[in-house]
């Protein structure tokens, strides 16, 4: 930026050309108000502020009275104060606002403005008061309703970024705790921060954060998703790269191993990284149980997943391939449910499993009520319908069932989703080559995660370990060629 543009974009001086600048750029912007008022009686000033996003009350009380009632006052009507001296005096003792600072960006004091602080423009002053006076109406705090715990917390982040930046400090009363802010979106201008423990976070780590949200390029940033997907290592893996939690107390968890977590505005929930598949099957509940039976329903959750993701597979490749491997006694049994169901074993277990997932999305963006009483009894309803009606076996029903159980085991719902639509290719390479076919699936699947990382930690972390600082040096390599990918798709 030349000295002639950075001169254009300061406050002149003078009164009228500075408010006509405020005027024309939120012009037909009828949220915007702009309140005029005398200082003294040859003297004006001006207030700018956003209805909606500014605490009106307080304005009133901290700016609007005491210049009412100190209109005349001696002090402020005295010739001998020059204008500078008069901007003093209104900051130091007039404005009753703990938050009130003094710019002369007319650029950033809009950028203020549309963030609900208030701005005062002096006359004859080249410098504007700014009073911190954001205030709208926002969700409380209330438990998450995606991570519900028996024994824990029962306190979630909200969309309001300064009211989750105090849950964490509430719970981490150190000088170490450290929250950088940043800006992202072009447009949005969405503010972001980056938390974390400076005395146990990783070296390079809080770097590489940084630049790879600055290298984000979009205009709009909505939620904390949409930074998780344009700065996680490998994009297209389904794999996710990041924890998603709406719990402080998880956060803080994190934090206290050496982890940094990632804060947007407007979204409650907070990104918390680098992170290994182990750490996706761990609940913040399991802090807080006896270390023996968080074991046990760890492993459980484990043994979980392998069933939601080879069950499907297996009855595929075995009722199909391998019959020799069933028992007698259970062979005959399946054999007769299904004597008279006319599809393969592949297509009958496709039609049952895309349908749950059908009930599952269809709960979900239901109302409440309704959407629990259609996953329920549509799955009850369509499973006995379709084994009385022969298009599927009543083994096949149980085969479901118990996937569909296992899935909602998983703490952390984008890994949920990832296993969920994996089985989807699991199913397909035992319908092909039965359980060789797994067995291929499994190792590409193993190579995948294998070459997965998050910001420097090997993703199967501790079952493969590559030095850190090679790791992340390659690791933002890789990011890097998947940007630019991306952009050369774009244009």
């Amino acid at each position: 930026m030349t000295s002639t543009s950075k001169t254009q974009d300061l406050l002149s001086g003078r009164f009228a050309d500075d408010l006509s600048c405020f005027e024309l750029r939120f012009q037909r912007s009828s949220d915007i108000i702009i309140r005029r008022f005398k200082i003294t009686d040859v003297q004006q000033g001006a207030m700018i502020l956003l209805d909606g996003l500014s605490d009106i009350e307080a304005i009133n009380q901290s700016v609007l009275k005491p210049f009412l009632e100190y209109q005349n006052h001696a002090l402020i009507t005295s010739s001998s104060l020059s204008l500078p001296e008069i901007m003093t005096l209104l900051h130091d003792r007039l404005i009753s606002n703990i938050q009130l600072t003094i710019s002369k960006e007319r650029g950033y004091l809009m950028e203020q403005i549309l963030s609900g602080d208030t701005v005062i423009l002096i006359e004859g002053v080249n410098q504007a008061l700014l009073l911190g006076s954001r205030k709208w109406n926002m969700r409380p705090v209330e438990e998450p309703a995606t991570e519900a715990v028996i024994r824990g917390p029962r306190e979630g982040f909200t969309e309001d970024l300064r009211t989750n930046t105090s849950l964490i400090r509430r719970r981490l009363k150190t000088l170490d705790l450290k929250m950088e802010a940043m800006k992202a979106g072009t447009e949005s201008n969405t503010a972001v921060v980056i938390t974390y423990l400076e005395n146990k976070v990783r070296a390079g780590l809080l770097e590489e954060i940084k630049a790879r949200i600055q290298a984000v390029d979009s205009k709009v940033i909505l939620d904390s998703g949409i930074i998780e997907n344009l700065i996680a290592d490998n994009p297209v893996s389904v794999f996710p790269q990041m924890i998603s939690t709406e719990r402080p107390d998880k956060v803080v968890a994190g934090l206290s191993e050496g982890k940094a977590a990632i804060l947007v505005d407007n979204s409650p929930f907070a990104l918390l990284l680098p992170v290994t598949f182990n750490e996706m099957l761990k609940a913040s509940e399991d802090n807080y149980e006896h270390k023996i039976f968080a074991k046990i329903v760890q492993t459980l959750r484990f043994f979980m997943m392998i069933s939601t993701l080879f069950l499907p597979s297996l009855y595929i490749a075995i009722t199909t391939f391998h019959q020799e491997m069933i028992p007698i006694t259970l062979l005959l049994s399946v054999a007769s449910s299904r004597e008279a169901i006319p599809f393969p074993s592949f297509v009958e277990a496709l039609i049952m499993e895309v349908s749950f997932e059908a009930l599952r999305e269809a709960g979900v963006r239901l109302p409440r009520p309704v959407g629990q009483a259609v996953s329920i009894v549509g799955a009850l309803i369509i499973g006995q319908a379709a084994v009385n009606a022969g298009i599927v076996s009543a083994t096949m029903i149980i085969i479901v069932s118990i996937t569909g159980i296992s899935s909602f085991i998983f703490p952390t719902f984008s890994q949920g989703i990832a296993i969920r639509l994996l089985r989807f290719p699991m199913m397909i390479f035992a319908a092909t080559f039965g359980l060789y076919g797994i067995l291929m699936g499994s190792l590409c699947l193993l190579i995948h995660m294998c070459n997965l990382n998050s910001f420097g930690s090997p993703y199967l972390k501790p079952v493969i370990s590559i030095k850190s600082g090679k790791l992340l040096q390659n690791s933002r390599s890789i990011w890097l060629q998947f940007r630019k990918l991306l952009a050369d798709n774009r244009h």
